[in-house]
């Protein structure tokens, strides 16, 4: 008896594994009926290589196959976590986009060793072959906050990533030039090599050591900060877990932010980047030229990657990030700085371990 109840038992399983195998298919076929009923077969003018920002009817047409050498992008999601806690990815995402975390990228400690900066170049080797990401890979990036998508967008190039470009404005200028959306959770096949030494690009990346020698020994070299006006001047340093404020002594400022947590100047109306001509307007009375040596900064290095691609995909070669921003530099007490504008008589000029205290921001 009890070998006919397994008997029949075993049975119903097969059928329930058949069964769900077809619905399986199913799924699947549906799934991918869905993505193609979601592309739409757009046209859209060629881009050179370094362009970065793009716009969605280009994207469009890549997924459609109208971009000739660029038929099998990745797209990809940028957020802050893991993807089951990014609501933007799972509300609604462009079809067949994969979701990435800032944190593949970038120390998310704090601690004296890691400063926020970028992981060590094997771990974020590590991170881009999980994602199915090589040198090669034509790769598009998009996310809610266009800093943080910066800042991703910034260590792909350094790492070696060759064509890399970014969905100006999100997924909102998506949907605004009424493209579908999926939900349906997306990964890739991981890739074995990357194809070249990670960081290909090192002169992208100023250290905080450079930073202090450049400051004080070559003239041509501009440390320029990315930051909001009371961040700059001293008023604030712009985060709750930085209690001093000030600059780096001989920074200029570069505008950019109305606060620690937005590239607001840099950004159109609607949302998108603005082009070179939108920077250099805003950038009319700054201390500082396109011929200078440019290292961006802010706070802890997300800002600062804005500039820096934009300058990027206009061929200047003379830029960087100096990645540890103004939370490093507050971690050696005897490193210069100056507190408000240095142009004026009553910017003071001190030492890290001489700045007051309780300049951190309250949110």
């Amino acid at each position: 008896m009890k070998k006919k109840v397994l008997s029949v038992l075993l049975c119903v399983a097969m059928v329930g594994t058949l069964a769900a195998g077809c619905g399986s298919k199913e799924n699947d076929t549906k799934e991918s009926e869905e993505k193609k009923s979601a592309i739409q077969d757009v046209k859209a003018d060629a881009v050179e290589q370094r362009t970065v920002y793009v716009t969605p009817e280009w994207v469009m047409s890549a997924l459609s196959g109208n971009q000739e050498g660029y038929e099998d992008i990745v797209v990809a999601e940028v957020g802050y976590g893991s993807e089951k806690d990014c609501d933007s990815y799972n509300e609604g995402h462009v079809p067949g986009a994969i979701y990435v975390d800032n944190c593949e990228v970038e120390d998310a400690t704090g601690s004296e060793e890691g400063a926020y900066n970028l992981l060590a170049p094997e771990e974020v080797e590590k991170f881009l072959l999980e994602n199915g990401i090589t040198k090669d890979t034509k790769v598009v990036l998009y996310g809610a906050d266009p800093a943080g998508v910066g800042r991703q967008a910034y260590a792909y190039i350094w790492a070696g990533v060759e064509d890399l470009k970014i969905l100006n404005g999100g997924i909102d200028a998506w949907k605004a030039a009424g493209y579908e959306v999926e939900k349906k959770s997306n990964t890739l096949e991981a890739a074995k090599e990357f194809g070249v030494t990670v960081p290909a690009h090192p002169e992208y990346w100023t250290s905080i050591e450079e930073a202090k020698d450049k400051l004080e020994n070559d003239d041509n070299f501009k440390l320029v900060s990315i930051r909001s006006e009371d961040e700059w001047l001293g008023k604030t340093s712009g985060y709750d877990y930085m209690d001093k404020a000030g600059e780096p002594e001989g920074a200029v400022w570069g505008k950019g932010a109305n606060s620690a947590f937005d590239v607001a100047m840099f950004l159109n109306e609607d949302g998108t980047v603005k082009d070179l001509e939108g920077f250099k307007e805003v950038w009319k009375d700054c201390d500082f030229t396109l011929d200078n040596h440019l290292a961006f900064y802010c706070g802890t290095g997300w800002r600062a990657t804005v500039p820096f691609l934009v300058l990027y995909e206009n061929g200047y070669d003379n830029i960087s990030v100096y990645d540890g921003g103004w939370y490093e530099w507050l971690m050696h007490e005897d490193y210069p700085v100056q507190v408000g504008d240095p142009a004026s008589a009553d910017c003071q000029h001190m030492t890290v371990g001489d700045l007051p205290t309780g300049k951190a921001a309250k949110y």
